[in-house]
């Protein structure tokens, strides 16, 4: 670790759905050929879907890694999750530029904390902390007043208001209202894009000097950050967490199942839940769906170690036939 020096360092943040890997797919495409990046990501759910998504994409051989810390938070426990997932990061890929992404439910200024902790003083330099929002969502009170929600933005040094190509003409000036309520803007910037297509020169932007006191707040913590658990006999997993008002269920399946790619859109076109995110291989290639907002999209990776999916709602009730219409969908056990 004493090698690494002052490591350009960006946390990407933002609320469940708003397109925070979508966002670093695109800035990804814009890395210099001659630059090793490192990405690190937190997932919510205990499964983790955005490491296979990323490793479809890109790979180390063309300067990209990546790491995962699925279940929760990953600054709880006093932050070792993250620590453990961190160092063995930077020690494998000695980045020119780390990227951390937060789950969408998490504490943002837990996150920072660490990465400012003594240990990591000399070893990262951070760099603009950078809120995706989704400026629709400042209609909702299900948002507004979720402390997360405004946490997020309260610790952005550029706060990039995605998906604006499905805005209403009102949106964008309703968030910068609300913006303007909640915090000074004056040492913000604030953009529009769409499809996540963020500028690389946004993460040069200096970081302000945030104030960011620890907590202590409830997650399971049980989940590895070494390893995907291991394969049960009947060739698949279940795994389960709560937290922060969301309930999630994810899955992991045998890579000798193939599903149905048709059968699968029809199934995640039905169900009523917050987020779902899913990477399967088919019998149309490998293909990963992501689905928020009621919007369904689909698109298809180079790679996938296994099929896996992640379901976040806030009710429990709407998973629990979930898995029998999973298993409905496979072609070939």
């Amino acid at each position: 670790m004493s090698k690494l020096i002052a490591i350009p360092t960006n946390v990407i943040t933002g609320f469940l759905g708003v397109g925070k890997t979508t966002a670093i797919l695109h800035l990804l495409k814009q890395k210099p050929d001659n630059e090793r990046w490192a990405v690190l990501v937190n997932e919510f759910g205990e499964v983790g879907i955005d490491g296979s998504v990323f490793s479809g994409q890109e790979t180390e051989g063309q300067g990209v890694f990546i790491r995962e810390v699925p279940g929760g938070c990953m600054c709880c426990a006093a932050g070792l999750p993250m620590q453990i997932a961190l160092n063995m990061l930077l020690s494998r890929a000695k980045p020119h530029r780390l990227l951390i992404e937060p789950t969408g439910l998490g504490h943002p200024k837990e996150v920072l904390a660490v990465l400012a902790a003594e240990h990591y003083k000399e070893v990262l330099d951070l760099r603009a902390t950078i809120t995706l929002v989704d400026a629709r969502k400042v209609h909702d009170p299900r948002y507004t007043e979720h402390s997360t929600f405004k946490q997020q933005l309260a610790i952005a040094d550029i706060i990039v208001a995605n998906k604006a190509e499905q805005y209403q003409v009102e949106d964008f000036p309703a968030l910068l209202d609300y913006l303007d309520k909640i915090m000074n803007l004056d040492n913000k910037s604030v953009y529009q894009v769409s499809q996540g297509q963020m500028d690389i020169d946004w993460l040069l932007t200096s970081a302000e000097q945030h104030t960011h006191p620890r907590h202590h707040h409830e997650h399971d913590t049980g989940a590895s950050v070494l390893e995907t658990p291991q394969m049960t006999e009947e060739g698949y997993l279940s795994i389960d967490n709560t937290g922060e008002g969301f309930y999630s269920r994810g899955w992991i399946f045998n890579p000798q199942w193939v599903f149905s790619a048709a059968s699968l859109y029809k199934l995640f076109l039905g169900i009523d839940a917050e987020r779902i995110k899913g990477v399967f291989i088919t019998d149309q290639g490998i293909v990963t769906y992501n689905k928020a907002d009621g919007v369904l999209s689909e698109a298809e990776l180079d790679d996938s170690l296994d099929s896996r999916i992640e379901c976040i709602s806030i009710e429990k009730s709407a998973l629990d036939q979930l898995e029998k219409d999973l298993f409905d969908c496979v072609v070939s056990p």
